[in-house]
C-alpha cells in the first residue's frame, strides 16, 4: 500500500486554472465516493480550497493509482488531461504524508501559519468518514495530523502576529487602546483595503463604525456591512471629533486632513488619544499630523515594516514547526511497519487455537466421563498454556516489525510458524471486505 497526493495550489497552478479545479462542500461526498470506485484507491480524501484541491490517497499500486487519480480530475471538471497534468503536484509516500503534516499546520499556506486550513482539512476528513472513503491508514493519519496542527499552534509563535496590513491596523489598535469594544471607528473611502481593516478591526470586537466617502450611496453600501453609519465628506470634521480609530484610503491626489485641519479637532477632543492608519497611496493624511501630542499616525510603509517584522517571527516558528514535523513522520511511519505484523500474530494465534481446540476433542474422546466442570476447566488451563506460550512469540513479531527489514524478518518468522498461507489468506480476506464495504456510484 502507498500513500499520494495529487493535486493543484498556489505554488503550481494559476488562479485561472484553480478556479477551475474547485469541489464545492455540497459535492465533495459524492467527489470521493466516485473516486473510490476507481481502479487501485483503497482510501480517498479531498481537500479543496480558494488556492488548492488535493486528493490524498491510498493506493495499492503506485502507478495505476496515480493514473486513476488523474483520470478523475480531469474527467470530473471536464479538463483534457493532457492540459491538466502541468500544474499537477504530485508525492508519494513518506512525502505525501509530510505534505499533510504540512498543509494541516499551515507551513504550505500563501499566508503563513493560517488557521483555516486546518478546519479545512478537519471537515474533509469528516465528509470523508461519512462517505466511507477512509479506513485504517487515514483514520490514524488524518487523527494525526489535525492534533499535530493544533499542537503546532500551541506550542510556537506561528500564528501570533499580523503578516497583512489590515491585520496589522489591528494589532497596533490593540496596542494603543487594549479593549476595543467601546472604540468607534471612522473608515474614509469604501475601498478594498479599508474594508478589510474594519472587517478585521469588527471582527475583534468593535461595535461602533461609521463611513465617510465622497460618494454617500457607497459609504452606505460599505456601513450596511457592519451594522454602521454613513456620512458624506462634508461631515469629516465631526465624524473625526467622535473618532478614536480612523482608517483612510481614498484615491484623493492631495492630502484631505491637514495638520492645520486636526490641530482645532485635537484640543476640542481635549486629549483623547486617536489613532489614524493611512494606507491610501497617494497618502490621504498629512505626515505632520504625527507632531500633535495625542495622535499616533502610520502609514502603509510602517504597516509593512511591522508585518515584515512580524514574518521574520512567524518563519522562525515555521521552522520549529519543520523539526515537529520529522518526529511526526517518524512516529506514523513506525505505526505503518505494526500494520504488517497485525496478519502475522492473527495468523499465529488462531493456529494455535485451532491445535488446542483440536487437542480438547481428542481429550473428549478418549476421557469420555469428564463432567462439564471438568471440560470447561481443561478448555481455560489449555488456553492459558497457548497464551503463555504466544506471548515471547508475538512480542518478537512486533519488535521485528519496527526492524529496518522487517519484511525480511517477517517473513522468515511466517516460514518457522508455518503460517504464510494463513497470512496471505487473512489479507485478500480484508481487502474483499474493503472493497465489499466502498459505497456504489448510486450511493
Amino acid at each position: 500500500m502507498h500513500v499520494v497526493v495529487i493535486g493543484i495550489n498556489y505554488k503550481t497552478a494559476p488562479v485561472e486554472i484553480r478556479e477551475k479545479l474547485t469541489f464545492g462542500e455540497p459535492e465533495l461526498a459524492d467527489a470521493m465516493k466516485r473516486l473510490q470506485q476507481q481502479k487501485s484507491i483503497l482510501e480517498n480524501v479531498i481537500v479543496s480550497t480558494c488556492n488548492r484541491t488535493e486528493i490524498y490517497a491510498v493506493v495499492d499500486q503506485l502507478h495505476t493509482g496515480r493514473y486513476y487519480i488523474k483520470a478523475f480530475l480531469a474527467d470530473w471538471f471536464h479538463i483534457d488531461l493532457d492540459t491538466l497534468t502541468p500544474y499537477l503536484n504530485v508525492l508519494e509516500n513518506e512525502a505525501a504524508v509530510e505534505h499533510l503534516f504540512r498543509v494541516a499546520s499551515g507551513l504550505d499556506s500563501m499566508i503563513l501559519g493560517e488557521t483555516q486550513i486546518l478546519g479545512q482539512v478537519k471537515t474533509s476528513y469528516l465528509l470523508a468518514q461519512e462517505a466511507g472513503t477512509v479506513g485504517t491508514i487515514f483514520n490514524h493519519l488524518f487523527k494525526q495530523a489535525v492534533t499535530f496542527a493544533k499542537r503546532a499552534h500551541s506550542e510556537t509563535e506561528i500564528g501570533a502576529n499580523a503578516v497583512s496590513v489590515s491585520y496589522a491596523a489591528v494589532e497596533l489598535a490593540k496596542k494603543i487602546f487594549g479593549d476595543l469594544s467601546s472604540k468607534h471607528v471612522l473608515i474614509i473611502g469604501a475601498g478594498k483595503m479599508g474594508e478589510l481593516a474594519a472587517q478585521n478591526l469588527y471582527g475583534n470586537g468593535v461595535k461602533k463604525v461609521t463611513v465617510v466617502n465622497r460618494t454617500l450611496e457607497k459609504a452606505e453600501q460599505l456601513a450596511k456591512k457592519f451594522a454602521g453609519t454613513a456620512k458624506s465628506l462634508c461631515e469629516l470634521s465631526c465624524a473625526l471629533l467622535e473618532a478614536d480609530i480612523v482608517i483612510s484610503s481614498t484615491g484623493a491626489k492631495d492630502y484631505i486632513i491637514t495638520k492645520e485641519m486636526m490641530a482645532p479637532l485635537e484640543r476640542m477632543r481635549k486629549g483623547r488619544p486617536l489613532f489614524m492608519v493611512d494606507i491610501a497611496v497617494p497618502r490621504d493624511l498629512d505626515p505632520a499630523i504625527a507632531e500633535l501630542e495625542s495622535i499616533f499616525l502610520y502609514d502603509i510603509d510602517d504597516l509593512e515594516g511591522i508585518v515584515q517584522a512580524n514574518l521574520a517571527e512567524r518563519e522562525k516558528a515555521a521552522r520549529q514547526i519543520e523539526n515537529m514535523i520529522g518526529t511526526e513522520l517518524v512516529a506514523f511511519q513506525q505505526w505503518l511497519q505494526t500494520l504488517g505484523v497485525v496478519p502475522v500474530i492473527a495468523a499465529l494465534r488462531e493456529k494455535a487455537l485451532a491445535i488446542q481446540a483440536e487437542t480438547m476433542k481428542s481429550i473428549e474422546r478418549k476421557l469420555p466421563h469428564l463432567s462439564e466442570r471438568d471440560r470447561k476447566v481443561l478448555n481455560k488451563h489449555t488456553k492459558s498454556i497457548i497464551n503463555q506460550l504466544l506471548r515471547d512469540p508475538i512480542l518478537r513479531a512486533k519488535e521485528l516489525a519496527a526492524e529496518p527489514n522487517a519484511e525480511e524478518a517477517l517473513q522468515l518468522f511466517m516460514k518457522i510458524f508455518n503460517i504464510e498461507d494463513a497470512v496471505e489468506a487473512q489479507k485478500q480476506e480484508k481487502e474483499d471486505g474493503q472493497r465489499a464495504a466502498m459505497p456504489s456510484l448510486q450511493s
